[in-house]
């Protein structure tokens, strides 16, 4: 198994080190195993594309950050969580501003919405409760991080990661404030209204 994963980050390597001066899209198998001196059966024997390895990439940097089960069980730490994400982003941001560059079915945005799916769902199911929690909710909030996050990585001179969720968080937090008030002042002339 430690042979499993030294093959695999060595191909991880490879790919990260040629996405520094190749564009994803001219990268070949060959190109990647050429690099490391590996041959394509090896490549293969672990990864069906370069878009898997793409994503094993993700999945190993996300692992160190959730750990083996890649989880995020409680409310308290998700903040933490995605900042240690958009740290891990943004230390290797040559290699993720291409990523989130990346076209296609099998493109990392894509694979990243998806993982991120759950855990958007559970935190939205806490709180706006699951009746409101449906697939266009999930979406909506998937679709503006993944957003937001793509936009952050491709800025030349990208806030650091802590100020980019500390400005994210007191964003939503002033917003979802905000609107809360101006609900309830509607409501409130609207129950005047009708005495």
């Amino acid at each position: 198994m430690a042979n499993s994963f030294i093959t695999k980050h060595a191909l991880a390597q490879a790919l990260q080190e040629l996405m520094a001066t190749v564009p994803f899209e001219k990268i070949s198998i060959t190109q990647i195993c050429e690099k490391c001196g590996m041959n394509r059966k090896s490549f293969y024997y672990h990864f069906k594309d370069k878009y898997d390895l793409v994503h094993w990439i993700f999945d190993r940097d996300f692992e160190q950050i959730t750990g083996p089960e890649g989880t995020v069980e409680t409310d308290e730490n998700q903040w933490d969580v995605l900042e240690k994400l958009c740290r891990c982003f943004y230390k290797n941001r040559h290699f993720y501003r291409k990523a989130f560059q990346i076209k296609g079915q099998n493109s990392f945005v894509e694979y990243f919405r998806e993982r991120c799916r759950p855990f958007l769902r559970a935190r939205l199911n806490v709180l706006i409760g699951e009746d409101w929690t449906d697939d266009f909710t999930v979406n909506f909030f998937a679709d503006a991080f993944i957003c937001a996050m793509g936009r952050w990585l491709a800025e030349p001179d990208s806030l650091p990661p802590e100020e980019f969720v500390a400005r994210t968080k007191h964003l939503i937090q002033n917003c979802a404030a905000a609107i809360y008030e101006e609900t309830e002042s509607e409501e409130d002339a609207g129950e005047k209204t009708e005495k």
